[in-house]
């Protein structure tokens, strides 16, 4: 019987079969000739009529030019894509800013208020707790009781910051830190938190009593007033026995105790959140064979805006009973008068006598337990819930702005195949 009587699927071959099953023959052929080898180890001669011959003129249906899909290597991103996802970051970076800033200064003035009024009953641990209270402040006070003081809120920041820059400029005492820096250098990087820390606090001080005490009981401040009122506080270095107001010095050291063991916290959290989402990130991308080049770049865009919202979040929480401690000290003597919020309905003097820090801890625990150093923990609860749906609604509206403005290029069309088909001889 002659073998090219034989039935096989693969002898003819249209002109317009494609490249995959020429590769699919090739496969075949060289299963057959294995297969001869093991039954003839001895050595025979290939049959000729069952080999298959390819002209010398087949190519590939992908030019040099156009990748082929089988190939292992993933396309270079185009410059165009790069540039809108470094758009994207830069602006989810900025609605971050804002949202710090800004946005979550209405859950600040909850959360103040809360911490200081040791009288309330009511200690507003979970969100949920806090929205009719929330619901009565606007219906009796209006839509701006929630702002009180931000102004000075930014004031204080805004010194905080020239302060330290100034101080920077005019001493070896570095700015910023790094994983490379000297123990002299963070020692010093430390003495300049310090001193910025020591010097912003009569004026902390001042915008904290503007953003607790109650709009309905008391004067609206002036936009300057908190300078006014720091310089005041400044300048008060002795313990009166008519008023329980404290000294200045015995608020520079709780609060820039406090101040500097956040800062070193957050740097802590955030230098280790930055390796491990690196390597996740690298890893997620080892996996799928697309590792830009520009490595770096992109952990710094992603990575270390989230490192920083974890380290944030961490030191908020990790050091919110000690927030609460210094935050009481801050207002005794001030003859303040706060809302409310166990009903929001009404306001109510605050009058405490704490002969320091260690004071008012012994009596927050005695008389309110242990959660009374966490009074208003759900308004920061609301808070980073807040922050993070914004961050997320920004990211995915951003992405969507970006996709529609960058303009896909064509794909280049496949030329047909018009080779020969693959032959039997």
């Amino acid at each position: 019987m002659d073998p090219r009587d034989v039935p096989d699927p693969y002898r003819e071959l249209s002109s317009n079969e494609n490249y995959f099953e020429a590769l699919d023959l090739r496969r075949l052929e060289s299963e057959y000739l294995l297969n001869q080898e093991q039954a003839h180890p001895y050595g025979s001669s290939y049959p000729s009529q069952f080999r298959i011959a390819y002209p010398s003129q087949y190519t590939s249906p992908y030019p040099s030019q156009y990748p082929s899909p089988l190939a292992s290597e993933s396309p270079e991103p185009r410059p165009e894509d790069l540039t809108v996802k470094r758009y994207i970051g830069s602006g989810v970076a900025f609605v971050s800013l804002i949202t710090e800033n800004l946005l979550s200064h209405p859950f600040l003035v909850l959360r103040r208020q809360c911490q200081v009024n040791h009288t309330s009953k009511r200690y507003h641990l979970l969100p949920f707790t806090l929205l009719p209270t929330v619901c009565h402040l606007q219906q009796h006070q209006g839509l701006t009781t929630l702002w009180k003081g931000l102004g000075s809120t930014l004031l204080v920041r805004g010194m905080s910051l020239g302060v330290e820059d100034l101080i920077s400029k005019l001493t070896p005492w570095p700015k910023d830190l790094s994983w490379h820096s000297s123990l002299k250098q963070f020692f010093q990087h430390t003495m300049l938190k310090c001193v910025t820390f020591a010097i912003v606090t009569p004026f902390y001080s001042a915008s904290f009593v503007e953003t607790v005490q109650s709009e309905i009981a008391s004067e609206r401040p002036g936009i300057l007033d908190v300078f006014r009122e720091g310089f005041i506080k400044l300048l008060n270095w002795r313990a009166s026995s008519k008023s329980r107001l404290l000294p200045i010095w015995a608020l520079v050291l709780p609060t820039m105790t406090l101040g500097l063991t956040k800062y070193l916290f957050s740097m802590m959290i955030k230098g280790v959140a930055v390796r491990l989402l690196s390597i996740r990130q690298r890893n997620k991308w080892e996996q799928t064979g697309t590792i830009p080049k520009d490595f770096n770049n992109h952990a710094s865009d992603d990575v270390k805006m989230t490192a920083a919202l974890i380290a944030t979040i961490s030191a908020d929480v990790v050091f919110y009973p000690c927030e609460t401690i210094v935050h009481r000290l801050h207002l005794q003597g001030t003859r303040t008068i706060v809302d409310n919020l166990s009903d929001g309905r009404s306001v109510l003097a605050i009058l405490t006598n704490y002969r320091g820090a260690v004071d008012c801890y012994e009596k927050c625990i005695g008389t309110e337990g242990t959660s009374g150093l966490y009074k208003g923990f759900g308004a920061l609860i609301l808070q980073y819930m807040a922050h993070i749906a914004l961050i997320k609604i920004s990211r995915f509206l951003l992405s969507e702005l970006g996709a529609l403005l960058t303009k896909s290029e064509p794909k280049p069309r496949i030329p047909a195949d018009n080779s020969p088909p693959a032959i039997l001889v």
